[in-house]
């Protein structure tokens, strides 16, 4: 559940003898158990974690034989188009293309006008199901987005993408740039107006996020002008990059620059900055250029990091290594860039991933994939009130 500010019972509601209790312990900035313990909270907000609730209720719920931890947050997904794109070409990807599927085959299947609704009211059941309360929607804008998004319940960031030219590829081992800036500055506006209409929305449970759709879609000036408009409203700016061994392949022949050291130079990284994906740094093997820092430059800057492992491991493709990102102390948080949606096998993926390719069993803790779901998500949001159960905190309760 997610509550909007104007949607939460005015009656108390106590959760009573919860046999495990995921709690938020400010000291450590982490979650901890918490055993036999209750969980209030009123008009959307938690008013107890832990111990007995020794106060009046409206309303009680027995919590034994049940866990109960905080809303996941998930960062980046596409609900309007990944259940109708994803899921069916995993073994039929681009060989001559470094076996990204993003360039010739996804492209295959788009849905229509009216598919897209149903394609994302799919992906919004089952982001609840996997215990999702937070989601960035990062889409093409529809009709009837807003309105969707607010009846499934979900505390929805909307992103709606735009960028300054397509990419395809004519003969499968050569990806072509179809260019039209204007276009692309005419589909920022529309986005932006779309995002300050979500801000607004009554459900309270709406808001927006900027989004230039890809890196090497995206024109210099459009990046930094959706930079801009992110810090101007108070906003997250997320584009994808250093998703593909092609994608950086473009950017240094473009600017004798890896995709991270270009957004730097444009002064793009920071706080406000997500980065979709962020494999391709100089530091992962099949990258072979100079080594420059990358990992330290999302460190120093802020910068988050949106890590979506089920899409690529399909692939044969991984992030090198989750658990390096952490210790490096970059903000990782947790997406489903796939189908199906489903948040808890995206951080068991995680998991698993990091510790194959690090071929070590510690190089990363279930508690660490938690922690990415839920604080890192939240954190890469700007948000101290969500993805954790805590006095004070939205009431978002899985």
């Amino acid at each position: 559940m997610a509550l909007g500010p104007s949607e939460g019972e005015a009656m108390i509601t106590v959760i009573r003898n919860i046999d495990w209790l995921v709690a938020y312990d400010a000291a450590t900035g982490r979650h901890g158990y918490v055993t036999d313990g209750d969980l209030a909270f009123e008009g959307g907000r938690i008013t107890h974690v832990g111990g007995r609730y020794a106060g009046a209720a409206g309303r009680e719920i027995d919590g034994r034989g049940f866990l109960v931890l905080p809303g996941l947050v998930n960062i980046h997904s596409h609900p309007a188009s990944e259940p109708m794109n994803k899921g069916w070409n995993d073994e039929i990807g681009s060989p001559k293309l470094y076996n990204s599927s993003l360039y010739e085959i996804m492209p295959i299947f788009r849905p229509d006008p009216e598919g897209v609704p149903a394609a994302a009211t799919v992906a919004y059941a089952e982001l609840l199901r996997s215990g999702v309360t937070t989601l960035v929607d990062l889409s093409v804008a529809w009709e009837g987005w807003l309105d969707l998004a607010a009846q499934s319940g979900l505390r929805v960031v909307l992103a709606p993408m735009y960028r300054s030219a397509r990419w395809y590829t004519a003969n499968g081992h050569v990806v072509a740039y179809e260019w039209d800036e204007a276009a692309g500055l005419k589909a920022m506006e529309a986005a932006h107006a779309l995002v300050d209409r979500a801000a607004g929305h009554a459900s309270g449970r709406l808001s927006g996020m900027i989004a230039p759709s890809q890196i090497d879609t995206c024109t210099p000036e459009l990046i930094k002008a959706s930079l801009a408009a992110a810090k101007a409203r108070g906003l997250k700016m997320q584009i994808h990059a250093a998703q593909s061994v092609v994608e950086v392949h473009e950017i240094t022949r473009r600017h004798g620059l890896l995709p991270i050291a270009w957004l730097d130079s444009l002064g793009v990284l920071g706080g406000d900055t997500i980065i979709g994906h962020g494999i391709f740094l100089d530091h992962h093997s099949s990258v072979h250029w100079p080594k420059g820092g990358e990992l330290g430059r999302l460190q120093e800057s802020g910068t988050s990091v949106a890590h979506c492992p089920t899409v690529f491991l399909r692939r044969g493709i991984a992030l090198q290594t989750f658990g390096g990102y952490v210790r490096k102390g970059v903000t990782v948080g947790i997406g489903t860039d796939t189908f199906p949606h489903n948040m808890i096998e995206e951080i068991r993926a995680a998991l698993y991933t990091s510790r194959i390719v690090a071929e070590d069993p510690f190089d990363v803790t279930t508690a660490d994939g938690l922690h990415a779901a839920t604080i890192g998500g939240a954190t890469a949001l700007g948000r101290s009130d969500i993805g954790r159960l805590a006095v004070g905190a939205r009431a978002d309760i899985v």
